[in-house]
């Protein structure tokens, strides 16, 4: 095997395994079709997310192999609204919509004609921002203008093949009286209908349990009529020539809505997807699965205020997608920009790795960018440093960024988006003990023994002359304050880190001071 092939086979990234795997196993098309889809019951969170980018990243790896893609995204907003979130404003009002489908619940935020408009507009506004364009199909609008009326007469039609299928996995099985379609009642919206007859043709016959009323409707005329999910699922992968879609562990477990929608969809005359099994994702402190349902979530908003859309999308490109994994808003972070930093290193050659490694993490770095991959380095600051800077200006971006004289016009866009992320995470989630603030002279002094005093002082006369030495001349002038006046280096630490931001512990002391600026450091010290 060619050098060249060695490297193509250790850049496989799981999403070219799976691309290699639909064009393989569907044939050579000329448009292959990826969805992806989520019920927008309540915030759509970063669990659904998960799902989203899988595809999103097969869809890249397809057309980089020069093949045509439809990526669609189903929102299934003709499914019931069956509990009031935690989250939303006015629960009052929403629980009077219980049972209706959730397009025709009101939103009562205020930024949508109805409920599950809002929290679609939620994510289709957000989704550019980490480079993930789908085509939106919204399935309350194919069901009540009846474009699924032939799915659902086919349905129908293979009434009893489709509960033998369902009946194999289910520990009692369905009723003979059971119909593989479902009713919102005319009378009152909801679901609380029960399908009595079908007359072999358009007609079905359904009584609304709730006000004990029955009616026929056509199903070609009705917007009232869909199929349950295990049905519905497998007629939309027909209807839309799926080729491509994941699914999260519950509906891929044993005997769940995969495995008997791989057998339905073959009665719709299509074969069910390539897929894969995705598994849930956790937030750092909180345990168990996210729901959009019960409120408790954490979106994707949330998250790119902290990590910037590349470093969001890099959490999930260097995940397998079948492995749990948490998002964390703590000191993790800080290991996270640096995970990403380091690929990025190696994509550009400036971290020495193997072959194999290089290869690898040059897959991850193309598939984690937005658009398309920057032609030059980033700005490579810690995050961890670019705290400090913005903690010693008091969280200014402007004023931090100033302060880095090296820093090129092609990186700053990259670097204040970098900054903003950091200074949220400083404002909500780092712990107490990492933020800091410098002196003022507002604040009291502290008491120093007359040795320790005497080393800060030599410290401020090394400071007012430090522009002009090198960083290692600098160190050891600092390290010589504390020797020269008989303080133990350790104490000599402490007594400066209290003199400069009443804390005994900080920021890496001639680092640090450094990054404070002569003009800062010798405002405190003078006080001493």
């Amino acid at each position: 095997m060619s050098s060249n092939n060695n490297e193509q086979q250790n850049a496989m990234h799981w999403a070219d395994v799976y691309a290699e795997k639909i064009i393989r196993e569907k044939g050579d098309k000329d448009l292959y079709t990826c969805a992806s889809g989520i019920t927008p019951s309540g915030t759509v969170h970063i669990g659904n997310f998960r799902e989203i980018i899988s595809v999103d990243l097969v869809v890249r790896a397809l057309r980089e192999r020069d093949k045509n893609v439809r990526f669609i995204y189903s929102w299934d907003d003709y499914d019931v609204f069956r509990k009031v979130p935690k989250n939303m404003p006015d629960p009052e009002l929403l629980a009077k919509y219980l049972r209706f489908p959730i397009t025709l619940v009101p939103d009562t935020t205020g930024r949508a004609d109805n409920y599950a408009r809002g929290n679609e507009l939620d994510v289709e506004k957000i989704l550019p921002s980490v480079g993930i364009h789908p085509e939106y199909i919204y399935q309350a609008a194919r069901y009540r203008s009846s474009k699924y009326a032939e799915g659902m007469r086919m349905a129908l039609e293979n009434r009893d093949a489709i509960k033998k299928i369902l009946d194999k996995y289910r520990t009692e099985p369905l009723p003979d009286t059971w119909y593989p379609i479902s009713v919102f009642s005319s009378f009152t919206e909801k679901d609380t209908t029960t399908v009595t007859g079908w007359d072999g043709e358009w007609g079905v016959t359904y009584h609304d349990d709730e006000v004990d009323k029955s009616e026929t409707i056509d199903l070609r005329k009705t917007p009232y009529a869909k199929l349950p999910w295990r049905v519905d699922w497998p007629m939309r992968w027909k209807q839309e020539h799926v080729d491509f879609e994941p699914a999260g562990k519950d509906h891929h477990s044993e005997g769940g809505s995969f495995d008997t929608s791989r057998e339905i969809v073959e009665l719709f005359g299509w074969h069910a997807p390539v897929s894969f099994q995705y598994d849930f994702i956790s937030i750092k402190g909180h345990g168990g699965k996210i729901s959009s349902s019960s409120g408790d979530v954490i979106s994707l908003p949330d998250v790119l205020e902290i990590y910037t859309p590349e470093v969001t999308r890099f959490l999930f490109v260097g995940t397998q997608p079948n492995r749990e994994f948490a998002i964390s808003f703590d000191l993790d972070v800080l290991k996270i920009y640096e995970d990403y930093d380091n690929c990025e290193r190696i994509y550009f050659g400036v971290l020495p790795v193997s072959d194999k490694k290089r290869a690898h993490e040059k897959r991850i770095f193309e598939l984690s960018q937005v658009d398309k991959v920057p032609e030059t380095l980033s700005y490579q600051i810690p995050f961890r440093h670019l705290c400090n800077l913005l903690l010693i200006h008091e969280l200014d971006v402007d004023a931090a960024l100033a302060t880095l004289k090296d820093l090129k016009d092609d990186q700053k866009d990259r670097l204040v988006a970098r900054a903003k992320c950091a200074k949220a995470w400083l404002e909500k989630f780092a712990p107490d003990d990492f933020k800091f603030h410098l002196s003022t002279p507002k604040d009291e002094k502290v008491e120093l023994s007359a040795s320790a005093l005497a080393a800060v002082q030599a410290l401020g006369k090394v400071v007012e002359k430090m522009d002009d030495l090198a960083p290692t001349d600098f160190t050891t002038a600092m390290y010589a304050c504390a020797s020269d006046n008989g303080v133990e280096t350790p104490d000599f630490f402490k007594s400066v880190y209290l003199v400069l931001i009443g804390k005994e512990k900080g920021p890496k002391l001639a680092e640090f001071i450094r990054s404070c600026g002569k003009a800062k450091v010798s405002k405190i010290l003078e006080r001493y």
